[in-house]
């Protein structure tokens, strides 16, 4: 087969010159060597993993950031503003964790005082796009304690049961803006 646009394949390398020896190769590193070092049956656990090495979504927690998250408990009531920018600081400092993936781990440890930040949910609270770009870590944790806020407000308001919000709102957005792109 004939190379064309002048990309270079496979037919154009001579044998001896592929470096066989994969030192390069830095996929996901902890996490390939892990999942190559398996011998037992598969467990969905292990199926989880391997979707998320392979959408590149795997992110390892540090001992401190998990003793942070490990901090909230699922009774806590009202938000601790010091605990949760000291927490999302860590979170989003974690390779893989962006802003939604901070919010649903932190929706998982209470949702009576986090809720999920996503594309469809800010929407239709903010009558905004979700903002994607931010020039810092401390902008994030601003932009997701101002979501917060609003959305108690506006549950208050509307008597929308907090811990149900990031869904509720996912599930009207949906349905009420569904001729609506969502950015992506």
């Amino acid at each position: 087969m004939k190379n064309s646009g002048g990309k270079k394949t496979i037919s154009d390398m001579q044998i001896g010159e592929i470096d066989t020896s994969l030192k390069d190769y830095k996929y996901q590193p902890k996490l390939t060597e892990k999942l190559e070092g398996l011998f037992e049956d598969f467990t969905q656990e292990t199926i989880n993993e391997i979707v998320l090495w392979k959408v590149n979504r795997y992110s390892e927690l540090n001992p401190e950031t998990l003793n942070l998250l490990n901090q909230i408990s699922k009774e806590d009531k009202e938000i601790n503003i010091d605990l949760t920018k000291e927490l999302l600081w860590k979170l989003l400092d974690t390779p893989g964790i962006r802003l939604p993936m901070a919010s649903t781990i932190l929706r998982f440890k209470n949702p009576n005082i986090y809720q999920i930040i996503d594309q469809r949910a800010y929407r239709f609270l903010m009558n905004d796009d979700l903002k994607t770009y931010f020039s810092n870590i401390d902008q994030q944790i601003e932009y997701y304690l101002k979501y917060l806020t609003e959305l108690r407000i506006k549950c208050d308001e509307k008597k929308i049961p907090f811990e149900k919000s990031d869904k509720l709102l996912y599930q009207l957005d949906k349905k009420k803006n569904s001729g609506h792109k969502i950015k992506t």
